[in-house]
């Protein structure tokens, strides 16, 4: 028998759901599905010093509100505040703390965030410490010195470290210190910090939240109404929120995240796989394997794996360039969680703003490749990492038999000492012919 409910009475909605319905019959005057995108940048007040509900964009606008209730529902927050950028929403958290407050952030955190951190902290605006938030002697030590925030990125950029949410959550709370978690990588749909302990949840909506790869933008996540009010108070006053046209594009991105997602995942697994059994493939980071560090936190927090994969190519530089001049299907590009299917060189380029130290404690070496694997066809995309492999195999025979060329050569020269020796290229000027593109 089917069941009516007063709208008091309903089920609480699932993300896909909530996704879908953002917005829709919240035009009151008209009645649109969609809801209308709102480019006024000001509002005409009722009456003398009597101001409607929005004034100036900058402190609020109808579209952008919509955005942030939507991704706020998704999260279980109090409230959400939609930023111009992904990085302006972690500076957005940043303006909670003081001079002389503590910030936790991982030690291999993703590059711009390193950078902000840095940077910030080096004009003495807080003070920050990089640990490894896996181990907990560095943990323990850390937090002698009460830190105001913890920083948490799970999954990482670009390793895919796992650390426990619910775990540092409660220590940091015994500190009386804000937990924030960057959600980027796995959005509500499969993973929510909130429940799992944290105070705030930030994202680039610039990746998979909008998908498109159209607009760059971010999003703050506040547990409490208290907290997200001041949130909102100093994104009005520092000025980054979110313009409304880039607000109706990612709400109505979101509307298809789930259906995205799905796709994505699929595709992920069957390059997963073929990965897997490739010889020229040093080492696979993704928490899907058994073997990875992280694998049963993920499984008690995460809703599913992830899309995002990462893996060393066998060989050096030679091999990375001719392994991605080769190919067709995945471009060369920073970001990621667009349609499109990406590759990334992280050591010189997500991740350039770290120094050589840095990325080497982050254990980011410059044969790691990052993918943002898109929803094309998958076996279109498995046929292109194979030309980008036979590709880089072909350097290997280029240099092996540039090796043996010049072993031999040398050898008849000495057998014959008025003949001189041969001219030979050496392996790096004959690899040029198949890298085309330098990774920048």
């Amino acid at each position: 028998m089917t069941e009516f409910y007063k709208t008091s009475e309903r089920p609480e909605n699932r993300s896909a759901t909530i996704a879908v319905k953002a917005g829709i019959e919240s035009d009151s005057a008209h009645g649109a599905v969609t809801p209308p995108l709102y480019l006024s940048s000001n509002y005409t007040f009722e009456d003398f010093a009597k101001p409607r509900q929005y004034d100036y964009s900058r402190s609020g606008n109808p579209t952008r509100d919509l955005l942030g209730n939507a991704i706020s529902e998704l999260e279980g927050g109090a409230g959400g505040v939609i930023t111009s950028t992904g990085m302006s929403a972690v500076l957005l958290v940043t303006q909670l703390l003081n001079a002389n407050d503590l910030v936790i952030a991982p030690h291999d955190c993703y590059g711009g965030t390193y950078r902000l951190f840095r940077s910030l902290a080096d004009k003495g605006h807080f003070r920050i410490l990089f640990v490894d938030q896996n181990d907990p002697i560095a943990l323990q030590e850390a937090f002698l010195h009460q830190p105001k925030l913890l920083w948490i990125e799970t999954p990482s950029n670009p390793l895919l470290r796992i650390v426990d949410i619910e775990k540092l959550a409660a220590l940091a709370h015994q500190h009386n210190c804000l937990v924030a978690a960057d959600n980027t990588f796995l959005t509500p749909v499969y993973q929510k910090p909130i429940e799992l302990g944290a105070d705030i949840v930030v994202h680039s909506t610039t990746k998979y939240i909008n998908g498109h790869s159209d607009i760059v933008g971010g999003a703050v996540i506040a547990k409490t109404t208290e907290l997200f009010e001041q949130l909102q108070w100093w994104a009005n006053c520092v000025g980054i929120t979110a313009s409304p046209f880039d607000s109706f594009l990612t709400l109505r991105g979101l509307r298809t995240l789930n259906a995205r997602l799905k796709q994505h995942e699929i595709n992920t697994r069957e390059i997963l796989a073929f990965l897997q059994q490739h010889d020229q493939v040093a080492n696979i980071y993704h928490p899907s394997f058994e073997h990875h560090p992280g694998h049963l936190i993920a499984k008690k927090q995460q809703r599913g794996f992830g899309i995002m994969l990462s893996f060393e190519i066998k060989g050096g530089e030679h091999q990375v360039r001719a392994f991605i001049s080769a190919l067709k299907q995945f471009s060369l590009a920073e970001s990621l969680g667009g349609v499109e299917s990406l590759i990334c060189h992280p050591a010189t380029m997500t991740h350039a703003a770290m120094d050589a130290a840095a990325r080497e404690t982050a254990g980011i070496s410059s044969t790691l490749l990052r993918l943002s694997v898109g929803i094309e066809d998958a076996d279109d995309l498995i046929d292109d990492l194979r030309r980008g492999f036979n590709r880089a195999a072909q350097v290997d025979d280029i240099q092996s038999a540039n090796a043996q060329s010049t072993h031999l050569e040398t050898t008849k020269s000495d057998r014959a000492n008025e003949e001189p020796a041969a001219t030979v290229l050496s392996g790096d000027d004959n690899a040029q012919q198949y890298i085309k593109h330098k990774v920048v």
